[in-house]
């Protein structure tokens, strides 16, 4: 079973001077590769719902049943968490640009956006409330402040924490895609 969340499409390596190769720029995707922390703690979450599952069909034939579907929306629950890890990112399209975080999406059209910029900042390394000196690409929208724009992407994020090629190339992808359709 394809599952296109973890892969970036294979145009987005290629050292053509071409910065939009797609012919279907109408699908969201996203132009980078999911880091190894990402895909790691996703393939973390997924093993112990496998132990939690094997757990619950022991349940089942042992105890009673109400039991086993607690334990089995336990699995589920981590199961789901995995798979929307998997998501988190940027991921654009025709349409815009869309940031995909743990809790929430939001979808910016291209007309709204005023530029994808990248700049030295102060970033939470892997999320978490420690900040570390790295860089970040931020959007700047119509009708915001600068202070209030929305950090897409981190140097120091579970993408690309020790990467900062791919960090750079991701960035590059997305402005370029932000400046291919402002023009438009």
């Amino acid at each position: 079973m394809p599952l296109p969340f973890l892969t970036a499409d294979r145009a987005f390596e290629s050292t053509d001077d071409v910065a939009l190769p797609y012919d279907d720029r109408d699908r969201w995707r996203r132009p980078y590769r999911p880091g190894p922390w990402r895909v790691g703690t996703a393939a973390v979450l997924l093993l112990l719902a496998s132990f939690v599952l094997f757990a619950a069909v022991v349940i089942a034939l042992t105890d009673s049943v109400a039991s086993a579907g607690l334990v089995f929306a336990v699995a589920g629950v981590a199961i789901v968490c995995a798979l929307r890890l998997l998501r988190v990112g940027v991921w654009v399209s025709a349409y815009g640009l869309r940031h995909v975080s743990f809790f929430t999406t939001r979808t910016t059209p291209w007309e709204r956006v005023v530029a994808v910029r990248t700049v030295q900042q102060p970033v939470r390394w892997l999320g978490l409330p420690r900040a570390v000196q790295g860089q970040a690409l931020v959007l700047a929208r119509q009708g915001r402040p600068a202070e209030a724009a929305p950090t897409l992407l981190t140097s120091h994020n579970a993408d690309f924490l020790a990467r900062p090629e791919a960090f750079d190339r991701a960035a590059d992808s997305v402005e370029a895609w932000a400046e291919e359709y402002r023009r438009g």
